[in-house]
């Protein structure tokens, strides 16, 4: 297993469509270990494929991310092949300070659905369907947004976006 570099906003490949996963081989497994490994070396309860500049649709996230008495020791990922969101709650809510491992030193409110059903094969290929809600919902429109090729700061204003991109873009001029 290996810790993976994280790709990092403006990274155009971010903003690309994902390809649907064929076969669930070896390399499929491979890069599922090293997200996870990846996503818990850099303390984050998701991780998309295009994060690590892999545009599969392949998602990991913390098994226990929604259980506010895990530990350190309890590191335990669910990979998700070819996920999709089949359906959305009309509700909404504002998912507050969220944040990204792709989109370094920024955090903003952002709308959510209350309640996703999601779709997806397991890491044996077999079908899943779910109702996720709370944080876990919130894991997964922002991780299947990854693999639509959506970032969370699309979906904040046009100002906030504006002024995130100019920081950034002075950043990285800096490094």
């Amino acid at each position: 297993m290996a810790v993976m570099n994280i790709v990092k906003y403006p990274e155009k490949s971010l903003s690309q469509p994902s390809t649907p996963v064929d076969a669930i081989d070896d390399e499929v497994r491979t890069l599922i270990k090293d997200m996870g490994e990846t996503m818990f070396h850099d303390e984050g309860v998701g991780l998309a494929a295009p994060q690590v500049g892999i545009n599969k649709r392949v998602l990991v996230y913390d098994a226990h991310a929604t259980d506010p008495e895990k530990g350190n020791e309890d590191q335990e990922i669910i990979a998700l092949i070819n996920p999709e969101i089949i359906a959305k709650s009309e509700e909404t809510f504002i998912s507050e300070n969220e944040g990204c491992l792709s989109v370094v030193d920024f955090r903003s409110d952002v709308k959510r659905h209350t309640r996703v059903t999601v779709r997806a094969l397991n890491l044996e290929g077999k079908k899943l369907e779910f109702d996720a809600d709370g944080l876990l919902a919130v894991i997964m429109q922002h991780e299947i947004d990854h693999l639509d090729g959506t970032l969370f700061i699309d979906r904040i204003s046009a100002l906030k976006r504006s002024m995130y991109r100019k920081k950034r873009l002075k950043q990285l001029k800096k490094d």
